[in-house]
């Protein structure tokens, strides 16, 4: 059922910023003083951050709802939803997911900056090489679970994001209706 914009009058959790552990201590404070039963609307504007503590947030959320189901989690996206606030977004089920009108979202690859130094025995040359693949073939399976969560039910494929993100794929409030990412506008 879509909600009427009177829902989000007053949301009991209201972020705003980088997503980063500041973020995530006072999304857990808000949590924790959040309706026990009903709705509980999380606002958030933000340009991005730490995809980690986007999935730490967005992992609440998701046993939250699961052991709550007295209460309804529900996004609201303001302005800027971008990368890790797409991830957060990501682990709210598309019915549950809202921006505001005018809302760009932003979807884009993790990002890895590394500077590789071989110096040593070649055994150790390789084990370090080996450390450095493995970590980011994990994060790019992370990054696709991820992206997985956000196109669930949508028309959007894992093959379009896939070929978007990594040139940073904006969608504004409206295309994001359209495409089935979100449930409303308001």
């Amino acid at each position: 059922m879509t909600l009427p914009a009177s829902a989000f009058r007053f949301p009991p959790i209201l972020l705003a910023g980088a997503v980063d552990y500041a973020m995530y201590v006072n999304f857990r404070g808000q949590l924790i003083n959040a309706p026990k039963e009903g709705l509980v609307v999380v606002e958030l504007s933000t340009l991005g951050g730490d995809p980690e503590v986007a999935r730490m947030m967005g992992e609440d959320i998701r046993f939250h709802s699961e052991h709550s189901p007295e209460r309804r989690f529900v996004f609201l996206g303001k302005a800027a939803i971008y990368s890790a606030g797409t991830t957060f977004m990501s682990f709210f089920a598309k019915e549950n997911r809202y921006l505001t009108r005018g809302t760009r979202l932003m979807i884009h690859e993790r990002r890895l900056t590394r500077t590789v130094h071989i110096d040593g025995p070649l055994t150790s040359c390789t084990a370090g090489l080996q450390a450095t693949i493995n970590e980011i073939e994990s994060s790019i399976a992370i990054q696709n679970e991820g992206f997985a969560n956000l196109i669930a039910g949508s028309r959007v494929t894992m093959d379009e994001v896939l070929m978007r993100a990594p040139t940073n794929w904006y969608l504004e409030a409206s295309e994001a209706r359209a495409r089935g990412l979100i449930e409303g506008i308001i």
